[in-house]
């Protein structure tokens, strides 16, 4: 049974209340670069395939992993962060400066709404079933997938309830799955592939490390 790792980067400028612009840009902080070396430890193999974000921290997080595993496929996929508050794009905004825009964005449950650059939640969900897809495609081997928090959620939450076309409801409905469902910073989450198959039949998340930090 093929094993798929998706790994939320480690603690980032952004995720410690720092200041930063451009959604891509946040660096780890040292907490976040110790979290990616204990990352390495905690896969049960060596990956076949390792696959990053774009974005800067998720890189950064990758890189012990792809030194410890030199062999290994790399690869960067589009499993970057969902970006939705384009207003704000290019802008030196911090967690709490940015809340009030955050709860205006899913008050409102529109799934094709997006401006300024910005990604539509029914956008997110779109790269969420290419990124199935894209797996069920790929050899059977262990793949580390170093991503983000709410992409993870949003993989996680269309496989438990078969959602793959969100509406309001279903906006609604995700929300308040993120909110109850911690993937903290470091966390690894196993998905696991039936031979055959194309989308995964056991979904495992593992118990994060990084929990209580």
């Amino acid at each position: 049974m093929a094993r798929v790792w998706l790994i939320r980067h480690g603690e980032s400028e952004s995720n410690a209340g720092l200041p930063g612009g451009e959604p891509g840009a946040s660096a780890l902080t040292e907490l976040g670069r110790r979290q990616a070396l204990e990352i390495v430890e905690s896969l049960a193999e060596p990956p076949r395939l390792i696959v990053t974000s774009p974005f800067l921290r998720a890189r950064q997080t990758a890189e012990p992993t792809i030194e410890r595993f030199p062999g290994a496929e790399r690869e960067e996929w589009p499993v970057q962060e969902f970006t939705f508050l384009g207003e704000l794009h290019g802008q030196v905004t911090t967690t709490a400066t940015r809340k009030p825009y955050t709860e205006a964005y899913w008050d409102r449950a529109d799934p094709h709404h997006a401006v300024n650059g910005a990604e539509s939640f029914a956008a997110l969900f779109d790269r969420t079933q290419e990124f199935l897809a894209r797996l069920g495609e790929r050899e059977p081997g262990p793949i580390a997938v170093f991503t983000h928090g709410l992409f993870i959620r949003a993989v996680m939450w269309s496989l438990l309830t078969g959602i793959t076309t969100p509406d309001s409801e279903a906006m609604r409905g995700f929300r308040t799955f993120a909110d109850t469902y911690p993937v903290p910073n470091g966390n690894i989450t196993e998905l696991r592939y039936t031979p055959g198959k194309r989308i995964p039949r056991v979904v495992v998340p593992l118990a994060s490390r990084f929990a209580d930090r």
